[in-house]
């Protein structure tokens, strides 16, 4: 039997998606159209591989996911994979952001503690596979040669010139791994080469021999380990550092800030991938995936994948569209109206428009420049904020009052807390609310309502079993999210 872990990479920020995706909210926790976010589906992308008929699938035990992904972000991580009927075997937090190749390490040395000889399988939280039963026969391929001892990627045929992709050159056909119960072909790689500009994307297309580089790589923890060490030790030394000092909090892996915060900063393909395929040491191997596959890195990206009208515009949303060709258009809160516009990328959102020619969808990233430049908080939340008990929505403010909705799940419940600055009026707009204000505990149902003076301890609980929703009415010198003190806390935050 192989043990094959998948390990989900879910840190990254997804910015070239503003303004649907935040710092706080990024393109992996987004459902772009369909009905499970891409977390979500990342999840359950191997679910078909053990339905295959090959004898291969049947042999293989898969675990649980572990999911590595941002400290901000692990309650998104736990309520999202609740939702679809995942629990992930961990949930291991970083610190801070130090790319992909520690992050891997991190998983892998956790892997190979649990099972020496396992496959690691890495996959980003924030891909489309249309056809998921291709990608898990790619897969079973993989694993042969991870068995071989080699570090394999995944490589998707293109389809145009891209300048916004890695491109691999394979090299000859490689029989390592091959049997008759997973006959997808392999290659061994002869070079990674960098995101190219448009007339060396064109050469790529020409010669035959590059496929775009998924970012899905797979190899037996032991190789990736040896391999890393091998050639960044630094990077190895600083993650068995950093795992070595890590603690179990709340159900959650907590790698060792210290540790991690100085661990050197670089990605699978630079630290390892790049070097080995230049050298003899290690063995790479490139499976082609023909599934459907989308890193969705821009709005463009989502225009090619998304079903679009005889016009060729792609709509999402409550949209008008007269005399319009080839544009996305997307709108989650009002009505979006185009007339008479081509080959454009509109996104509307409850507190920001973007709009902008398609073929300029990469530069996104100098909107979001600009945010940080001025201070934007657009740039971080959208105007509903996630929190681990549900999630709140500003509907209004002015001067010394803001006005809030705030959604409680079932069973959960806010810290108990105090504000030095403000008095808040809770109103309950559905379900029932259970209340601590001071000394005083009570319960509060539909069309009742609070008053919480400024400086007294409270706490809002849901005890229901449907969400709980109030309008929450905020008056005082200052409304910051920051005038919280916290007492005691369910979710083990500051």
């Amino acid at each position: 039997m192989t043990t094959l872990f998948p390990i989900i990479l879910a840190g990254g920020g997804g910015t070239r998606l503003w303004p649907l995706s935040r710092e706080q909210y990024p393109k992996q926790f987004l459902k772009l159209g369909s009905a499970a976010t891409l977390l979500q589906q990342t999840l359950r992308r191997l679910d078909g591989l053990a339905s295959l008929p090959d004898s291969a699938a049947h042999s293989l035990t898969l675990p649980a996911p572990i999911v590595v992904c941002n400290e901000d972000h692990r309650f998104l991580v736990t309520e999202q994979a609740r939702q679809v009927g995942v629990e992930p075997s961990s949930i291991m937090l970083e610190p801070m952001g130090r790319n992909t190749a520690p992050a891997l390490t991190c998983a892998a040395l956790v892997c190979q503690a649990r099972t020496p000889e396992c496959v690691v399988l890495m996959m980003p939280a924030d891909h489309v596979i249309q056809n998921p039963e291709a990608f898990c026969r790619a897969v079973l391929r993989g694993i042969g040669l991870a068995q071989d001892d080699y570090l394999v990627t995944f490589g998707v045929a293109p389809t145009k010139p891209e300048t916004g992709y890695g491109y691999i050159e394979r090299g000859a056909e490689s029989d390592s791994g091959r049997d008759a119960i997973a006959p997808h072909k392999a290659y061994q790689v002869k070079a990674f080469a960098e995101k190219p500009d448009a007339a060396r994307a064109q050469f790529y297309i020409n010669a035959g021999n590059f496929l775009w580089n998924s970012g899905i790589f797979m190899m037996k923890a032991s190789q990736w380990l040896k391999a890393i060490g091998h050639l960044r030790p630094d990077i190895l030394a600083a993650c068995e550092r950093a795992c070595g000092e890590a603690q179990l909090d709340g159900g959650f892996y907590r790698i060792q800030r210290q540790a991690f915060e100085a661990c050197p900063s670089d990605s699978i393909d630079y630290a390892v991938m790049e070097k080995v395929a230049a050298g003899s040491l290690f063995r790479t191997a490139i499976v082609p995936l023909d599934a459907g596959w989308s890193d969705v890195g821009a709005w463009s990206s989502l225009w090619d994948i998304a079903e679009r009208d005889s016009d060729g515009n792609a709509v999402l949303g409550d949209v008008c569209v007269i005399e319009a060709r080839n544009n996305l258009l997307l709108s989650e809160s009002r009505l979006l109206a185009v007339l008479g516009c081509d080959d454009l990328v509109v996104v509307e959102t409850a507190d920001a428009v973007l709009v902008l020619p398609k073929d300029k969808a990469q530069e996104v990233k100098q909107v979001i420049a600009w945010m940080r430049e001025h201070a934007r908080e657009e740039r971080v939340n959208h105007r509903r904020v996630y929190r681990p008990w549900g999630s709140y929505e500003s509907i209004d403010q002015g001067e010394r009052f803001q006005v809030k909705r705030i959604t409680v799940q079932s069973g959960a419940k806010l810290s108990l807390q105090m504000h030095h600055h403000r008095a808040e009026h809770w109103i309950v707009v559905k379900g029932t609310a259970r209340v601590t204000r001071g000394e005083e505990e009570f319960l509060l149902t539909e069309n009742q309502s609070t008053y919480i003076p400024l400086g007294v301890q409270h706490r809002l609980e849901n005890p229901g079993t449907i969400p709980l929703e109030i309008i929450e009415v905020q008056s005082g010198a200052y409304l910051g999210e920051d005038d919280i003190v916290r007492f005691a806390d369910a979710y083990h935050r500051v």
